[in-house]
Order: C-alpha cells, then structure tokens, then sequence
C-alpha cells in the first residue's frame, strides 16, 4: 500500500471491487443448504414443512374446483379414463407438496452444475492500478494534487457503491431461491386442477429462471474479466495528472458499469431466454 494518501484511496477501492468479485464467485458457487453453515437452510426447511399442511388443503380445494369445472354431468364420473386422469393429478400433486423441498433442491442441484461449470471458467482478473499512475501522482506537488484529491474522492466513492450495488444483487438472487425453496408447498398445491395448474407451471419456471440467474452473473464476470484484460485504459503521459487520473478513472469505470448492468439484468436475461 502506496504511503501517497490519492494512490492509497484508489487502491482501496479497486481492492473493495476484487473482493467482491471474489465474493461474487464464492456465492455463485456455494449451495443454499451449506450457506452461513446450514443454518439459513435449516429456517427454510421449517417453513416448508408448515406450510405443506396448507398446501394439502388446497390440493383438495383446487382439485375439487377442477372436477365441478371440467364435469358436465354425472356420467363422466362413470367413465374410467376421465376418473383415472384426475386420479393420477390428484396424485402427482400430493407427491410434489410431500417431497416439495427434494423437488426443489434437484432443480438447483441440476441449474447448480451449470453454473459452476460456467465458473469454472472464472479468470482472476483484478483491477490494479497501473504503476504510471501512480509515479504520476506521487511527482504531483501538493497544490498541484488538490484537485486529484476531489478526483479520487469521486472516482473511488463511485466504485465503493457499484461494488456494493453488484454484491447484493448477487445477494437478493440467494435470497430469491430461499423464498421460492420455503413457499414451494403452496403453488405447487395448484397442479391438483387442471385449470390452475397454470400457477405451479409459472412457479416452476420462475424458479429455474432464479436459478439460472447464477450462469449469467458468472458468464458476465468471465466477459468482464476478459475485456478488462484485453482492454487496459490507455495513459496519455503527455497530459497534466488531473486529468490523465479522470480519464483512466472513467474508463475503469464505465467498465465496471457494464458488468454492474449485467448482473442487475441477470433476471431479465434470463426470462427473455425461458420466455417467462
């Protein structure tokens, strides 16, 4: 760490934005039930299980909708192909509602082998600050280097709050599969009815969608590792300090930007590619 208060300031942000990439890759990587040790995982598993008694009193009240709806007389229940086929929803239902949190944990089980697949691939690009920058700033007098003062103040409040930004992003994304892990029980209940089977449907696909969102954020941290890589900001040394640093800091984050952009649109991505 530089002793020059500017290039100690930039330092420290870019080293806030390597950590929560890092962090990015760890989250994206780490299951729901092994999360803060399991115990988040163990809340969920209760609610899941509270909530299967009133998933099972809708099984019966969607299944008796779907039967008064679809039945035009009592002869279709003399008929054994119509008696089987609500049969066998009625069942597949309760099955769902019962194993609710292994139908859950097998779809992230599947979506989480792509992912980390994907991020595997996860480079350990970081950003560091070049060492013109920082001879440039350390050969700045001290008049001279009270706008760099505003500069980095600015430039390194910005990263600070995209980095911030990008992790809870990442954050709320883990948080989603919780809530769709602990809630399962009552959409589910939906597939007892033919006729609002279209709710379990649409939360099955949504569920997929969240757990999807981990392979986007990781092909996003991969594109972003690759561009940063390959397209370093140039440093005109021919130009006063003040402004070389604006503009080396712009870049960098205009860069950051993009990733942020994606990440954030991770949902959006994805349900444009699964069409929810």
């Amino acid at each position: 760490m530089s002793d020059n208060w500017i290039v100690a300031n930039l330092e420290n942000a870019f080293s806030t934005w390597n950590d929560k990439m890092t962090e990015i890759w760890s989250l994206i990587t780490t299951s729901p039930q092994s999360f803060k040790g399991g115990a988040i995982w163990n809340v969920i598993s209760g609610i899941n299980g509270g909530l299967q008694a009133i998933g099972l009193g809708l099984l019966v009240l969607f299944f008796a909708m779907s039967i008064f709806k679809s039945t035009a007389s009592f002869r279709d229940f003399q008929r054994p192909e119509y008696a089987l086929k609500h049969f066998i929803r009625f069942c597949a239902a309760k099955v769902a509602i019962t194993y609710a949190m292994d139908l859950m944990t097998a779809i992230y089980t599947i979506c989480g082998g792509i992912v980390e697949q994907i991020a595997g691939s996860l480079g350990g690009a970081s950003v560091t600050l070049p060492a013109a920058i920082e001879q440039a700033v350390e050969d700045t007098g001290f008049w001279a280097s009270i706008p760099l003062w505003l500069v980095t103040i600015l430039g390194s409040l910005f990263i600070t709050v995209l980095s911030f930004i990008m992790i809870m992003t990442v954050y709320g994304r883990f948080f989603k599969l919780y809530i769709y892990t602990a809630i399962a029980p009552v959409p589910l209940s939906s597939f007892a009815g033919e006729t609002t089977s279209f709710m379990g449907k649409s939360f099955l696909k949504s569920y997929v969608g969240v757990c999807m969102e981990g392979a986007v954020i990781a092909l996003s941290c991969i594109i972003f590792s690759a561009f940063a890589s390959h397209s370093t900001p140039t440093i005109d040394t021919s130009i006063t300090t003040v402004t070389m640093i604006w503009k080396y800091i712009g870049e960098i984050i205009f860069n950051m930007l993009v990733l942020v952009g994606l990440i954030k649109g991770a949902d959006r991505i994805v349900k444009e590619l699964f069409g929810t």
